[in-house]
């Protein structure tokens, strides 16, 4: 299978391939040792389904399971803010992907609605780093989120 794969991949192009709609850890995993370049967590479109698991739910662990791997890691899905951004950042992901809000940009003011989405997400994500004490997106670990469990002991 892995050769497969590969060759004919590598038919198609040069660049580095990413598996996109990725929930389990355990596929993360086989996408890594199949020679994919990372993964993108995402429901691809399965949020569809009244009972199916939300990108960001499952981040910890696949971030977890790709910790040695040395592949890209993404999420795509339910980012519509900095502070959305930060959580991810915090779970695991090495980048977000930004579908709807840059779409909604768009339809808005086109290429000046793109832009103003992204400096949006910029400023709210340097207000959450700076409110979490964080300099460097390099800083933000798990530790910068609470859980309800930790908020119960007080």
């Amino acid at each position: 299978y892995q050769r497969r794969v590969r060759g004919w991949l590598s038919e198609l192009t040069d660049i580095p391939v990413l598996v996109k709609g990725v929930l389990s850890p355990l596929d993360a995993a086989l996408a890594m040792d199949h020679g994919a370049a990372g993964v993108v967590v995402s429901a691809h479109g399965g949020r569809q389904l009244d009972e199916a698991v939300a990108p960001l739910d499952m981040l910890p662990a696949i971030a977890d399971k790709m910790k040695d791997r040395n592949g890209v890691l993404l999420i795509d899905g339910g980012v519509r803010s900095g502070a959305d951004v930060f959580i991810a950042l915090a779970l695991g992901a090495d980048a977000v992907m930004l579908g709807r809000p840059m779409i909604y940009g768009l339809a808005v003011d086109g290429t000046a609605g793109a832009r103003a989405v992204l400096e949006r997400m910029r400023v709210e994500l340097d207000n959450v780093m700076a409110q979490a004490g964080t300099r460097t997106v390099a800083e933000i670990t798990r530790d910068h989120l609470w859980r309800k469990e930790q908020l119960e002991r007080y």
